[in-house]
């Protein structure tokens, strides 16, 4: 079931992924070190952004990790963490409003947030299935397929895949249009210069391809299985 052309495809994944991430961390750590010549904490970007949005109904607040900054639709709040948060320099800047660009998104009822939404319980059902099979297929092995056909759980790898893979296409208009939000407000609130505007899009840019290689990775493992459950229909 899970050939080496599936290891392959996880493990290419993974590291062009962790490189990715590598790079996004190097550029948001070098950036972190430059303080901002407007001297605004991540928070108080993220409560100008809000206002001159007309959004006084989402809160900011402070969360523990690194790059752990994320919008919550459900308690209406911009999560931002420690560094962030309290510092002021082109990074922090850049992620407090591109959380912001999604309560922004969240407020005028963007249509793909909404979709993106509506996909959470598909994607958690998808990844529960997944985890089932994997277990199955290590600790149980012959004696699952017995008692699931393999054409069967093909199928369902298939569509859990294909789920993951539509939710990860789904997430890239979400995660730009925030990104462009955030890159347009900065650029026309004057709380950065040019040279830290240029930080900023440097910084978002490489954080949205890390959602890019996400998908890519959804799509080519649905289209893997894909490929086998046609081959083992023949």
């Amino acid at each position: 079931m899970f050939s080496s052309g599936y290891f392959i495809i996880i493990i290419g994944f993974m590291v062009l992924s962790g490189t990715v991430g590598f790079i996004l961390k190097r550029k948001f750590n070098k950036f972190s070190e430059e303080p901002s010549a407007a001297g605004l904490t991540g928070r108080e970007i993220a409560e100008k952004m809000l206002s001159d949005y007309g959004i006084h109904d989402v809160k900011v607040t402070c969360v523990p990790g690194q790059l752990t900054d994320h919008y919550n639709p459900i308690a209406k709040t911009v999560n931002l963490s420690e560094s962030v948060y309290h510092e002021s320099n082109a990074a922090a800047a850049a992620v407090a409003a591109h959380e912001c660009g999604h309560a922004a998104q969240h407020a005028n009822a963007y249509r793909w947030l909404k979709f993106r939404s509506a996909m959470v319980p598909v994607q958690t059902v998808s990844g529960m299935l997944l985890n089932i099979i994997m277990f199955g297929s290590i600790f149980i092995g012959a004696i699952f397929y017995e008692i699931f056909p393999y054409q069967n759980v093909l199928l369902i790898l298939t569509i859990s895949y294909g789920a993951m893979a539509l939710f990860s296409l789904v997430t890239l208009p979400v995660e730009f249009d925030a990104s462009k939000r955030a890159l347009v407000w900065i650029q026309n609130s004057g709380t950065a210069t040019h040279g830290e505007y240029q930080k900023a899009k440097s910084a978002l840019n490489w954080a949205a391809t890390t959602y890019v290689v996400a998908a890519l990775g959804a799509i080519t493992t649905m289209l893997f299985f894909l490929l086998q459950f046609l081959g083992a229909d023949e």
